[in-house]
């Protein structure tokens, strides 16, 4: 079934959402916002509830949530809130910190349902996570019950180990070797050119000396 709901949002205030199926995601999102709120940190965190996880991912402030089924583990989910962080951020930009709730949902519900249906269905979606596997740095963690701390009116506890500055640098470092690759190959291909063309100049010279012209006319009679 892979994942069923997304969720943008800021500190209490729901920015945009989608929900592929008729459940009650939407509800238990905001619950999960009011708890996990109450604490400061960026983080990885999942939650289950009956045969489904809530998984979040916040950065800055910014949280974004999606629920999946049981059984589609946790590194698909957590590369989509992944894609859906940057694609946010790089759509709205310093409008997020103002925005009021739902401001976003009317365009960007559109962007979580394909990114749903890219992550639930396409095969590939499954190659990309190991890709981001290093950058993501998600790795297994004990599950809490919502049911259980949202009754005792509990603090939610981070589950997941938050992202790292080491993660950071590692990205950093995979871009600069990228471009680093970019540039000797570019640099590559730029020094064979001006060496054929160097060539092929030489070989002119050499036939107009001996061709007595430039236009080689006694080479051709």
């Amino acid at each position: 079934m892979g994942i069923l709901y997304g969720m943008v949002g800021r500190g209490h205030v729901v920015l945009a959402e989608f929900n592929a199926t008729q459940s009650n995601a939407s509800g238990i999102a905001k619950q999960i916002l009011e708890k996990i709120n109450e604490g400061s940190n960026d983080s990885n965190v999942s939650y289950s509830h009956d045969r489904y996880v809530f998984h979040v991912k916040r950065t800055d402030g910014l949280i974004v949530l999606c629920m999946a089924d049981h059984a589609f583990g946790r590194t698909v989910p957590f590369a989509f809130l992944e894609d859906i962080h940057q694609k946010f951020v790089k759509t709205y930009g310093r409008a997020i910190i103002s925005a009021p709730g739902y401001a976003m949902n009317e365009e960007f519900s559109r962007v979580l349902s394909q990114q749903i249906d890219y992550y639930s269905n396409n095969p590939n979606a499954d190659r990309l996570n190991r890709l981001k596997g290093e950058m993501t740095q998600v790795k297994t963690v004990m599950i809490d019950n919502i049911e259980k701390v949202l009754e005792r009116g509990g603090r939610l506890e981070m589950l997941v180990e938050k992202t790292s500055a080491m993660n950071n640098n590692s990205i950093r470092f995979k871009r600069q070797s990228r471009r680093y690759r970019n540039n000797m190959w570019w640099n590559n291909v730029r020094l064979t050119v001006t060496l054929i063309i160097i060539f092929i100049i030489s070989i002119y010279i050499l036939l107009a000396f001996i061709c007595h012209g430039p236009l080689l006319t006694k080479c051709w009679r």
